[in-house]
């Protein structure tokens, strides 16, 4: 079933995982992408602020995107997202980490110059298994109406 815009009440919409983050695919983004000391050698990450070994931010937020993805918007009639609202990393991701992602709408709206649609604000929170709070993000995303409820609102 294919979810659309009124499928996503303000609320609690869901919480997935747990995905668990290796040691190996820290150091494999850190590598590629953000190749600071604290993600990739476990003596400088030990001298960092970070106190010892820690996934780039980047990283968790691609882990946190697939999560979204596997969870909801890949069966979600997503025309894509105008951006970022606001983005907060506040803990470390640590290898060996189990990641829970909490899912809250907190507004869904009609597009007033495309009434087909709705934007759909998320608030995604990105816990360890200790349940420590690891990231926050606000994104919006643009979600297709149901045809019925489109054509009402049109008129």
């Amino acid at each position: 079933m294919t979810l659309t815009f009124e499928d996503f009440p303000p609320g609690h919409f869901g919480t997935f995982g747990p995905r668990r983050v290796t040691r190996e695919e820290i150091l494999a983004f850190a590598a590629e992408f953000d190749p600071q000391p604290m993600h990739l050698d476990e003596e400088a990450a030990s001298k960092s602020m970070l106190k010892g070994l820690s996934a780039s931010g980047w990283h968790l937020c691609a882990i946190t995107m697939r999560m979204m993805f596997d969870g909801y918007i890949g069966r979600t009639a997503s025309l894509g997202s105008p951006g970022v609202n606001e983005l907060r990393w506040l803990a470390p991701l640590r290898p060996g980490d189990d990641l829970t992602l909490d899912i809250e709408v907190m507004e869904a709206r009609v597009s007033r110059s495309r009434p087909a649609t709705g934007i759909i604000t998320f608030k995604a929170l990105v816990r360890n298994a200790a349940g420590q709070l690891l990231c926050e993000m606000v994104s919006p995303i643009i979600v297709e109406r149901r045809a019925g409820a489109a054509a009402g609102q049109a008129g």
